[in-house]
């Protein structure tokens, strides 16, 4: 195709940028990845104003998802739009521009005359225009179904997520399946702007979105490095456990943790059963090894032995005190290798579930032992994929009523 005047449209990169700001990636990170400046990103996602002798004369939008798809043949491209321009301003006819082009001369007639601009045609605006007029607004299902709608508000206002709404969805009503949503359906209903989904919790009002990362946007994954000091006291290592980390065949083996405050002058523990991911919370006034040996032994002093048969612990100076606390439990603490919280990967995972109810950079120690006891019953009332959709409470609760309670009854 022969080059003509403006600039080029890189179609190919333009098209992978938007699928990528699409799946949440950065402005910068897409842009990178495409091979393009940070100022192409910018312009492409935001528009630019252009100039003419220091003075604003008109606006590009920006890129629009309908305007970089590949969309049926029997629209015109970008580039055959360029190509039309190009003959079109060296005074060519009509004819012999559709014939060039492969199309009907009424289609290059009628896109000469509907998609220009002052009597000129520009094939970039013309292509613009041309995607705002084929672009159509959808109504959801969510907008549609008042009582789907506030039910799925109910359920994100219990801090459930939309793939656990998703899954409720399709039990609850599996003969209707007008009732039923994906999970992406219910992110984008969240993410549109004024949504009546976004609405903070009875048990976490001071965040306003209803999902876990607290998001009211899509917006790129960071990869946050997680540092604690080592523990250096005599301890047993997580590889002197005596079963594989990815085996959770024997319930009664907990993992635990805390979540710092403000200045980190305020903590929660903590702990988590590896077999049905049961929470439990601890009260901690002070962030030091008896206050840690006293909630622990207070709090579990309840379990029978066969669900309690170790702890598994981060090098925390907060466990000063293990011996004591194998010694007060009759369970063993082994401790995970120094920065590899993976090898506690229930607990990190419910520490993430817990920021939403105890943001970072707050004082922890506002929260009574009574909220705590709420925060943990609704996490243990939630329904989990990992568990086939039952809840914590209804694992562990079937563990304590058998007769053998160190296996799961599946």
């Amino acid at each position: 195709m022969k080059k003509g005047p403006g600039r080029r449209p890189l179609s190919a990169k333009r098209q992978r940028f938007m699928e990528l700001r699409g799946r949440g990636w950065s402005i910068l990170g897409a842009a990178r990845e495409v091979g393009v400046s940070r100022t192409t990103g910018n312009n492409w996602s935001r528009g630019y104003k252009t100039y003419r002798r220091g003075e604003v004369v008109g606006f590009v939008a920006p890129l629009d998802r309908l305007a970089v798809r590949q969309v049926s043949a029997r629209f015109l491209s970008q580039d055959e739009r360029i190509m039309i321009a190009d003959l079109h301003h060296a005074g060519i006819s009509v004819r012999k521009i559709a014939d060039q082009v492969g199309r009907a001369p009424s289609t290059v007639s009628r896109e000469l005359r509907r998609n220009a601009t002052g009597g000129h045609y520009r094939p970039f605006e013309a292509h613009r225009q041309a995607t705002a007029r084929r672009a159509r607004h959808h109504r959801c299902r969510l907008e549609t179904n008042r009582g789907l709608r506030d039910l799925v508000g109910g359920l994100l206002a219990q801090r459930w997520s939309p793939q656990q709404i998703s899954r409720h969805l399709r039990r609850r009503f599996p003969g209707e399946p007008g009732m039923w949503l994906c999970h992406e359906s219910i992110y984008r209903a969240v993410y549109q702007p004024g949504s009546v989904l976004m609405r903070p919790s009875r048990l976490a009002p001071q965040r306003r979105s209803p999902l876990r990362t607290g998001r009211d946007h899509r917006r790129a994954h960071q990869r946050v490095e997680r540092r604690r000091p080592r523990f250096e006291q005599p301890m047993r290592s997580i590889h002197q456990r005596p079963f594989q980390p990815d085996d959770r065949s024997e319930a009664g083996h907990w993992e635990g943790d805390l979540i710092v405050g403000k200045d980190q002058r305020s903590v929660i523990g903590t702990l988590v059963e590896r077999t049905t991911r049961l929470v439990r919370l601890l009260h901690l006034p002070l962030r030091d090894g008896d206050s840690l040996h006293d909630a622990l032994t207070s709090r579990m002093a309840d379990l029978p032995p066969g669900l309690l048969r170790s702890i598994t612990w981060d090098q925390g100076a907060e466990m000063a005190r293990h011996l004591a606390i194998t010694e007060s439990l009759g369970a063993p603490v082994y401790f995970c290798d120094s920065r590899s919280p993976w090898q506690r990967g229930s607990n990190e995972n419910t520490n993430g579930l817990l920021r939403d109810y105890f943001p970072k950079g707050t004082d922890l120690n506002a929260h009574l032992p009574k909220h705590l006891l709420a925060v943990e019953n609704e996490l243990n009332s939630r329904p989990r994929l990992v568990l086939n959709d039952y809840t914590p409470a209804d694992r562990f609760a079937a563990l304590l009523a058998s007769n053998d309670p160190s296996v799961l009854r599946r």
